[in-house]
Formats: structure tokens, sequence, C-alpha cells
């Protein structure tokens, strides 16, 4: 996640740069230096502000499990950590979940994916610097 990215975030959910601070147990300069690029988004930010942005735009009880829109066969759905939990709609933030075939190694890989994915972007609202692929469906 870039800098323009984690601000349009904090946009998205309406927040201060104060207020996401607080909602990611995280100092305010550390806000403002992830805004200006002056210090790296760990992971765990990123994962914890794509989640509430998610949360925050999940009002579409409709939306399809990941397992469905990416045709899994039987064997993989029971494999995968999306279905034991029946999160098909957050399979992206779920570690342990089967893309493309394989368990992803880190979360950097798994991103790579899930940034193409409609399933990803039908949760997370697109942001500047994402473009909207067409996913794996």
């Amino acid at each position: 996640m870039d800098k323009k990215e984690f601000s349009h975030v904090r946009h998205i959910l309406g927040k201060t740069q104060r207020q996401l601070a607080q909602l990611l147990g995280v100092s305010l300069k550390a806000i403002q230096s992830f805004e200006q690029g002056w210090r790296e988004i760990p992971l765990h930010v990123e994962r914890q502000a794509l989640f509430l942005m998610a949360l925050k735009s999940s009002h579409d009880k409709r939306a399809r499990p990941c397992w469905v829109v990416t045709r899994c066969s039987e064997k993989i759905r029971r494999e995968c950590s999306a279905w034991e939990l029946q999160a098909g709609h957050l399979c992206w933030f779920i570690n342990g979940t089967i893309c493309e075939g394989t368990v992803q190694k880190s979360w950097q890989e798994k991103m790579k994916i899930c940034r193409q994915c409609t399933v990803f972007l039908g949760v997370v609202p697109s942001t500047p610097g994402r473009e909207a692929g067409e996913g794996h469906e």
C-alpha cells in the first residue's frame, strides 16, 4: 500500500488522522508519516485499514463468495480457510486461502492476486494507484 492509497482509505472511512490513529492503534505521527511517504506502511496496518474499509463498504449482503466467483472445485473448497470459515467475501483478508490453485506464502504475494480479483474489488472500493482488474472470474 502506498501513501496515496492509505490517504484514500482514511477519506473513505471519513476519519481525521487522529481518529484513524486510534482505530489502527498507532500514533498520530505514524499516520502523518504514512501519508507523507516518510515511513513504509507496516503490513498489519495495511491489513487493518483495508479490513475497516471493507466493513464500511460491505452493505451489500448479496456479495458472492469467492469459491463461487472463482469456481473452485469441492476439493479446493474443503482445503481453503475462507470456505472453512464461510467468509468468502473476506477471502483476501484471511491467510491460508487457496487462490490460483495454491496457498500464498506471504501477504504481499496474496495481495498481488487479490488486488486484481473481483471479490476484493467488490468489497474494497477502488483506490488511486490501483486499477480495477477483471479478476479471475
